[in-house]
């Protein structure tokens, strides 16, 4: 294979599936680590794609960048799903859970789907709509819809969620940086997430590894207020040994 062929193919195989690494890489087209890395470097200087360690992301990721939730939740399924297999896991009949908007938190609400006696509380219309006809009980906070994300945010959904008290809160966030925290471009999403984080005694995020390294526009809580990152294997070394520096359990799916 010519390098421009290769190195188209890498651009195609990113804007399919959200992200790609150097080792992945490597193996697919049957050549080295070094010729990988040399490709996204010559391809990250045109501005095609953002090199980050271990791979690459698209580079039409910003920190503002906010996809709708039908194109979030054609990226990494498999990864997602196995991420929201653990998260049921951890969780405990009777309990009750807060869950915020997003492709990975949805997830999450199909495997509670089984659960006999756990409330949820959540701002995501879908989510609601996820568990409708099972034996969970929903508690959907009201606000402002957001069509993007079909999840409900400003004041009334924020004064919603003071009243309550939960057990543990699955936060999904568009960036997990070791040394700044959890963070989403959307400012009225942000300011509902702070809000689960108050009334929540545990705080779990839930993100495959494409979200490390990435830092959106508005800040949720820097790393000292999570307790647990449920992410999948692909998630750079360095960063989930930041993590568990500070104190933080990493699960790895």
């Amino acid at each position: 294979m010519l390098n421009e062929e290769r190195r188209r193919a890498i651009l195609e195989s990113i804007n399919r599936d959200g992200r790609v690494l150097v080792g992945e890489l490597a193996r697919n087209f049957d050549t080295s680590e070094v010729t990988i890395r040399k490709d996204l470097e010559i391809l990250h200087s045109h501005g095609l794609l953002h090199r980050t360690h271990g791979g690459a992301l698209p580079s039409r990721e910003t920190a503002l960048s906010d996809p709708t939730l039908r194109e979030k939740e054609r990226l990494h399924r498999k990864e997602k799903n196995r991420i929201a297999q653990a998260a049921a896991a951890m969780t405990r009949e009777g309990q009750v859970v807060v869950l915020d908007s997003g492709s990975t938190t949805t997830a999450v609400a199909r495997a509670l789907r089984r659960f006999h006696n756990l409330t949820v509380i959540t701002n995501s219309v879908n989510i609601a709509a996820e568990l409708a006809g099972t034996e969970v009980e929903v508690i959907l906070t009201g606000g402002t819809l957001r069509k993007n994300s079909f999840s409900l945010v400003g004041p009334i959904a924020e004064d919603t969620l003071r009243r309550l008290n939960a057990d543990v809160l699955f936060l999904g966030v568009d960036g997990l940086d070791a040394r700044y925290g959890l963070s989403t471009p959307n400012l009225l999403e942000a300011k509902v997430n702070r809000v689960m984080v108050e009334i929540s005694r545990k705080i779990v995020a839930v993100c495959d590894a494409s979200k490390f390294g990435r830092r959106s526009l508005s800040l949720i809580l820097p790393p000292s207020g999570v307790h647990r990152v449920i992410t999948d294997r692909g998630a750079p070394k360095p960063e989930v040994q930041k993590l568990q520096k500070s104190g933080i359990e990493v699960t790895l799916v």
